[in-house]
């Protein structure tokens, strides 16, 4: 580690004042009328030496630390995972830097990293709220904290959100599961009141509906285990003879493809909302809705920077549109 270099040390090399180099890095020149020379002199000096401000003492001036805080459900999730990786990008061009965490969808755990960032005085949140999370979100916006809330959001709270279309994303998926033939297509859900989880069994229901087919829906506990979930769809899949079967998650997906091959039962047709990694990988690949990922992240970031810089007063709300990645699980049926 390099010895720090402080400003005392610029100053004494200089041979000027420890206030007038003050002045300087803190864009003061011209108002304490210090000439363009002296100005070139210092800032030459300051990045020769590779001086770099205390953050601490510069945050203690001014309030702000240049930290945000991320609290996302799980940073494994190629969505999230993403997500992350593309804020931590943009807020870095900006100056800031980001600290980010998981909450695995725990509202006690996330009650506990949302006070420690607060106490660590991050200048704003972007948050993937868990059930539960309404009063501590209410309490960030009363102590004029900025929060920016995406994937889902509280009905009853006024805040910024940045999201897909869910609603549309599932009844596009489900439709097109209609026009290739299926007849007997179920939804895999979580037993949640997360918004984007309602939205997407209002499209696939909306969908069934308009092509007047027999609804077939299974709801998996959030805490499941591995064997639990398992179980469940090989049940659901299995018992009602589903012909094809549209999960609201790319991890519940998994579950599926697992527990087929645990049991040794044919997958029927397949959509995943949220693409992975392994879904263009396997035989047949799986047809998803692809949420905008770098939109979303853009937006985030954009909000929160008005946010932080005071040039937005009224609630952002975006609503993004999915796409609808065709693959080879849901080739037309073939009747026999």
């Amino acid at each position: 580690m390099k010895k720090r270099i402080l400003i005392s040390d610029i100053a004494k090399a200089l041979g000027i004042s420890v206030t007038t180099v003050s002045f300087i890095l803190n864009d003061k020149a011209k108002e304490k009328r210090i000439s363009e020379a002296l100005t070139k002199r210092v800032l030459d000096y300051v990045k020769k030496v590779g001086y770099k401000p205390n953050e601490l003492a510069k945050s203690l001036r001014t309030g702000k630390t240049k930290i945000l805080g991320l609290i996302i459900e799980d940073i494994s999730n190629p969505f999230f995972g993403n997500i992350a990786r593309l804020i931590e990008s943009k807020v870095y061009e900006q100056g800031y830097r980001i600290i980010y965490c998981s909450t695995n969808n725990d509202v006690d755990k996330a009650r506990e990293l949302i006070q420690m960032f607060y106490d660590r005085q991050v200048d704003g949140f972007i948050i993937t709220p868990s059930d539960g999370l309404e009063d501590t979100v209410k309490q960030l916006q009363q102590s004029n904290i900025p929060v920016v809330l995406f994937d889902r959001y509280f009905p009853n709270l006024e805040t910024d959100y940045v999201g897909a279309d869910n609603f549309q994303g599932a009844f596009d998926a489900t439709n097109h599961l209609c026009q290739q033939g299926y007849k007997r297509i179920g939804f895999v859900s979580l037993y949640s009141d997360q918004t984007q989880m309602k939205e997407r069994s209002d499209g696939y229901l909306k969908a069934m509906d308009n092509n007047k087919q027999q609804s077939f829906i299974q709801k998996v506990q959030m805490d499941a285990s591995d064997e639990e979930a398992m179980d469940s769809l090989k049940d659901f899949i299995c018992e009602n003879r589903l012909d094809a079967v549209l999960f609201s998650t790319n991890y519940l997906a998994i579950s599926g493809l697992k527990a087929s091959k645990k049991y040794s039962f044919a997958m029927p047709a397949m959509i995943a909302f949220d693409d992975h990694t392994v879904f263009k990988l396997l035989e047949p690949s799986i047809t998803v809705v692809s949420q905008p990922i770098k939109e979303i992240a853009e937006n985030l970031i954009n909000i929160l920077l008005l946010r932080l810089q005071g040039k937005i007063k009224a609630t952002r709300k975006m609503v993004l549109p999915c796409e609808l990645k065709i693959r080879e699980s849901t080739k037309a049926k073939v009747n026999v």
